[in-house]
């Protein structure tokens, strides 16, 4: 791969996280001011905002799963550096590219589910229960998050510097 097209690669992969961070943050947001003005409606006019549970659910949802991909290609996941001690830098480099090898097809196998379950639950027309909001578009978008964060994965495994340095391994 030539330099230009691992630049052109990273600046893909920065924009991805400006949109996802973004999103993230606008639903942080949206769930915050929910709750605030659900909470100040139940004690001002005892009356509750109708759906703001299921909003929350499904914003929550895709928080969570919006956030993935971001974490994934900073490196931010939980690690435990159990073997670290015994093994020199060139087993930690394997060790690295086993470990985003195995997350990125577990990643993907997930996605692969996913699909599967907005699949139904678009041909079911699943909805929630107040609002009767259409779910298959939440989970369709989970999925693309997910497969995402599989690709991501592996690209760590083949070459984790294109998409940026993860965090230093020590750091807690």
């Amino acid at each position: 791969m030539t330099p230009q097209h691992a630049s052109r690669i990273a600046r893909i992969a920065y924009r991805i996280d400006a949109v996802l961070g973004v999103g993230a943050c606008v639903i942080l947001f949206g769930m915050m001011a929910l709750t605030f003005v659900d909470v100040v409606a139940r004690y001002l006019v005892n009356r509750s905002v109708p759906g703001s549970f299921e909003i929350t659910e499904i914003m929550m949802a895709v928080l969570i799963f919006a956030g993935l991909p971001l974490v994934s290609r900073r490196g931010e996941h939980v690690t435990v550096d159990l073997i670290d001690h015994f093994v020199g830098a060139q087993g930690r480099r394997v060790h690295r590219a086993v470990v985003e090898l195995v997350s990125g097809a577990l990643l993907l196998g997930l996605g692969v589910l996913l699909w599967d379950k907005a699949r139904q639950a678009a041909g079911y027309g699943d909805t929630t229960t107040v609002l009767e909001i259409r779910l298959a578009p939440f989970v369709y978008a989970m999925t693309a998050f997910v497969l995402l964060a599989g690709v991501v994965h592996l690209i760590r495994a083949f070459t984790p510097a294109l998409l940026g340095e993860p965090r230093d391994e020590h750091t807690v």
